[in-house]
């Protein structure tokens, strides 16, 4: 991955000195706007106008050029014609100048000449270590430091939220709601076209900023996928990231041979990224902001039961209705709530939830009503909603439920219903860190992104189990099908060669064999039994089903004569150009089972995509697909079935028809998983129907289309994901003094109750040299920090052995590459007590692990 050193950014975002080449004094341009904001909002730093034709503008001294600039700046800001933008760009990295934003319009947008331009400016980029912000952006804004190094018409207001947008015109638009909104940002930040600095750096940038505490951002494209991805994984688990995707509806351009490729479009692929990372994806602009700023201010939710508290019946059954729409619950109150409740309110209150506290509650009912349901175990959050009444004081109110939530650790929620009648009752509960919603509605969806949050996260990080997996001996064989195919300029593996890839990998599939003649084919049938099934074989031909090429249930020789001849006709009539080489002859599985999909699709962005749904003939009309991304584990293969409606069928949700066995499915698909994190010539996968019952797994029909461009080269290890997988290069062997035997590994996500073992053999010594402190319990929300690690950016090497037949961690080294320049590491080492002073050394295992 190339990594150019991140620390620059800190050029661009807290410079001491910029040149703003392109200044003017003409009212209404670019450079007139820029310059006006970088010298009138109070920034300290020294700014330098640049431009050959004045020696003043707005009143500054100004400089032909960065050459002639009495000293050194940190950054350019670039507002001049696209043809003249390399030239500069040169000149400013001979003169040092690390960071720079390019205002200019006019690269890729205008063709092969734009193309050039920015192709030029990358290679100086490189030549002089340089980062680069847009072209084509509206620029920067740091409030804290009062810099508005934008074209922007206002200044934003600080805060702890980093904004990062690919839109310009979008940037002002939301600047000037969020003005109004009095919502504050640590960094506001327009990318343009992301010739160099991309949301993967900032999100890495901003992730270790002090000043943000949450990341939102406005995508229509990612341009380095694996970069993203690492960045975002690594830091959505300590800083709320929240995104928009735009394009929602638009599909992959490439045309789909398989039925993977028809059901994966781009906007689902961006959506299981953002899963996969513990990204929160919203719908709307303001719903940004509102789970950033509700994510800074209140505790997550533990769980989706919700009970809402009103004066008036209808935004109750409204808010009702919002939440079971999004799968949100309403609490169940306890009885002893109930009771409680009782208590204080008038006899004819709602007796359930929503809880109706009557048109005519008092600042004190509200704040009883508040108390009560904070101790009920039942309930995780609360919307309170106030519509204003005769006899209702919506301030008092405010400063009564305020109070009544002080030192509050569920979520809390409010809806003020109105404008100028609670304008005033707004700003108190926003001052008390309340948020607050103009209707009710507005305030579920933002609880139910925020529990979508953190289960999300708890799904993602749970503990996989150890699966069973059979190693590859060698990919050769395989290999070699594929450059046979290529060299027959095939990009579809006949059906035979599909299914030896997935049994080279442990899947299991229906015995499959070749005839070239309908009489080969009755003695194949003889020797495997009946009843069979009958398919036609052609490498033009990929759906048989469309074409009337497969005959199912043939119980004699009679059947399948008579079938040979109906397919191969049939075959011929629809694809008379289709070469065809004869049937393939299958054991017809007459166990009942449930017909399921899975498949693989190589995203132009993201890499490998692979998709699992409702299988068999009917599959694009049911369209009941979830999708992931390898490496899998046992969990997150879960997780993708657990989003298909088919999962419940998978459960045994038919009467008299048992469950499937769900274990070997999550096995299957990690082994498929495997497949393609080894076979970056694979472009689409099919397997389906994959048969799926209470006994087993088994693949009924295969489809593989290779990617003829890379059949006979050989990538860089796994540069076709986004995400690293176990690097199994870093395993070693090696004894002890006692002559144990240890297995020198990666961590993996698996090993969190190993992990767990070797953290209890710590002595308080031991403790104190690892961690700095004595820990009496781990929580699996530590555990899983140590074992759930991204291999591009950490590793960890662990010595496991056998102690009295049970696998046991005896010490793990960890290297953490330090953003933001990833060119330095934090290396921690611990043994376990038990097995120090064994010859296993922190300089063996970290020399081990630098030498690899």
């Amino acid at each position: 991955m190339d990594r150019l050193s991140l620390q620059v950014l800190s050029k661009i975002f807290d410079p001491e000195s910029i040149a703003l080449i392109g200044a003017s004094d003409e009212e209404g341009t670019v450079g007139h706007t820029l310059l006006r904001n970088l010298i009138g909002v109070g920034y300290r730093g020294v700014v330098y106008p640049v431009n050959p034709r004045k020696t003043s503008i707005q009143g500054i001294q100004a400089y032909p050029n960065v050459e002639k600039l009495p000293r050194r700046v940190d950054l350019a800001i670039i507002a001049t014609p696209s043809r003249t933008v390399s030239g500069i760009v040169e000149e400013c990295g001979k003169a040092g100048i690390q960071g720079a934003i390019i205002i200019s319009a006019g690269f890729k947008e205008i063709g092969s000449e734009g193309k050039d331009i920015v192709n030029k400016i990358l290679e100086l980029k490189r030549r002089y270590n340089m980062r680069i912000i847009g072209p084509n952006c509206l620029g920067i804004i740091r409030p804290h430091i009062k810099l508005n190094a934008s074209f922007a018409s206002k200044m934003a207001l600080p805060g702890n939220i980093a904004f990062i947008s690919q839109s310009g015109a979008l940037c002002t638009a939301i600047l000037d709601w969020a003005n109004s909104e009095n919502i504050g940002f640590s960094n506001f930040v327009s990318l343009g076209s992301m010739i160099d600095v991309d949301f993967g750096d900032l999100i890495d940038y901003f992730g270790t900023d002090p000043r943000t505490k949450s990341i939102i951002m406005y995508i229509e494209g990612i341009t380095n996928a694996r970069k993203f991805m690492s960045a975002a994984r690594h830091f959505a688990r300590t800083k709320p990231i929240i995104v928009v995707k735009s394009g929602k509806f638009g599909e992959s351009a490439k045309a789909a041979t398989s039925h993977t490729g028809a059901l994966t479009g781009e906007d689902e692929v961006y959506g299981a990224a953002f899963r996969r990372s513990g990204m929160i994806r919203v719908e709307e602009i303001e719903d940004l902001f509102n789970c950033s700023e509700v994510l800074g201010l209140q505790p997550n939710p533990k769980g989706p039961n919700l009970a809402i508290i009103t004066n008036a019946g209808g935004p109750g059954v409204m808010a009702t209705d919002a939440l079971i729409a999004r799968g949100g619950k309403l609490a169940h109150l306890s009885p002893d709530t109930g009771r409680a409740l009782n208590a204080v309110l008038p006899p004819y209150w709602s007796k359930g939830n929503p809880i109706d506290i009557l048109g005519d509650a008092t600042p004190e009912r509200y704040a009883e009503v508040v108390k009560i349901c904070r101790q009920d175990d039942n309930i995780d959050g609360l919307l309170i909603i106030l519509t204003p009444q005769g006899v209702t004081d919506a301030a008092e109110t405010a400063i009564a439920v305020a109070e009544a939530c002080k030192g509050a650790t569920k979520t809390i929620l409010t809806s003020w219903m109105g404008r100028d009648d609670v304008r005033e009752a707004n700003e108190i509960l926003n001052r008390n860190k309340l948020p607050t919603y103009s209707t009710p509605e507005q305030a579920v969806k933002t609880y139910m992104y925020m529990y979508q949050y953190t289960r999300n996260l708890e799904q993602l990080y749970e503990t996989p189990e150890e699966l069973p997996m059979e190693l590859l001996s060698s990919k050769q064989p395989l290999i070699e099908v594929i450059q046979k195919a290529s060299k027959e300029n095939r990009e579809i593996l006949t059906e035979t060669e599909a299914k030896s890839f997935l049994e080279a990998y442990g899947i299991p599939t229906v015995e499959t064999r070749f005839a070239g003649t309908e009489d080969e084919a009755v003695s194949i049938a003889d020797d495997m039994g009946y009843p069979v099934v009958l398919k036609i074989y052609s490498t033009q031909i990929t759906h048989k089903t469309d074409v009337g090429g497969v005959a199912l249930n043939l119980k004699n020789e009679t059947e399948l004569r008579e079938a040979c001849r109906r397919i191969l006709e049939a075959a011929k009539k629809h694809e008379p150009a289709a070469q065809i080489q004869g049937v393939v002859v299958q054991s017809m599985i007459t166990d009942p089972g449930y017909e399921v999909i899975l498949g693989s699709k190589k995203d132009p962005v993201f890499g490998p995509v692979i998709l699992f749904g409702m299988g068999g003939i009917l599959v694009e009309l049911y369209k009941d697909r979830a999708i992931g991304f390898p490496p899998l584990n046992q969990t997150l293969a879960r997780r993708i079935m657990e989003s298909t409606k088919a999962y419940q069928l998978l459960k045994g949700f038919r009467k008299g028809m048992p469950p499937a066995n769900i274990k070997r499915l999550e096995e299957v698909m990690v082994k498929f998983s495997e497949m393609l994190v080894d076979f970056p010539q694979i472009d689409e996968v099919d397997i389906n129907p994959l048969l799926a019952n209470s006994r087993g797994v088994i693949a009924l029909d295969a489809r593989i289309v290779i990617d003829k461009d890379v059949a006979f080269e050989k990538p860089p290890l796994h540069s076709h994901l986004i995400i690293s997988p176990y690097p199994k290069k870093y395993e070693w062997k090696w004894k002890t003094k006692d002559g144990r035997d240890v297995m020198l590994r990666p961590i993996r996500p698996e090993d969190e109750p190993l992990e767990n073992e070797l953290w209890k053999t710590f002595s308080e010594e031991t403790q104190r040299f690892r961690f700095f402190s004595l820990v009496k319990t781990w929580e699996h929300t530590t555990l899983v920090r140590y074992t759930n690690i991204d291999y591009d950016r950490e590793i960890a090497i662990i010595a496991e052995s056998t102690d009295k037949g049970e696998r046991r961690m005896l010490g793990v080294v960890r290297m953490i590459m330090e953003p933001p320049d990833f060119r330095t590491a934090e290396v921690a080492i611990v043994i376990g007590d038990p097995w120090q002073r064994l010859g296993l050394k922190a300089s063996r295992l970290i020399s081990h692990q630098w030498a690899k």
